[in-house]
């Protein structure tokens, strides 16, 4: 955080909980963004902890799911159902492209912010 805002800040009477809502976090808002995307899509990509962790095929995620079908239609004499897998997997990114989407916006003007120079 730059010095000069929080003394401005400080001047200007603002109490340090108001400092931090309306001057901090909206400057840490595309590092916290970036966070949760990432955490967002890694979590949503997880694979291996619930294959190793869950018991019951009935609690498998989408991705464990569509692998189970890809190997279904792969293997000799088994069901052409590729149009199946192709269509789950648009699906299964339908939720990951909306948070994108959603969240495009604080995300690009902490690139943008990046490359300005002082």
């Amino acid at each position: 955080m730059p010095q000069e805002l929080l003394e401005a800040a400080r001047v200007d009477g603002a109490s340090e909980w108001r400092t931090f809502w309306q001057i901090s976090l909206p400057l840490l808002a595309p590092g916290i963004v970036t966070t949760a995307l990432f955490t967002i899509v890694a979590t949503w990509n997880n694979y291996f902890l619930p294959l190793i962790m869950l018991k019951d095929s009935n609690w498998y995620p989408l991705t464990i799911g569509l692998n189970q079908w890809k190997d279904q239609a792969s293997t000799a004499g088994g069901q052409a159902i590729q149009n199946l897998v192709i269509t789950g997997s648009l699906i299964t990114i339908i939720p990951l492209v909306i948070a994108f989407l959603c969240l495009q916006k604080y995300w690009q003007s902490g690139l943008a912010a990046g490359a300005v120079k002082e």
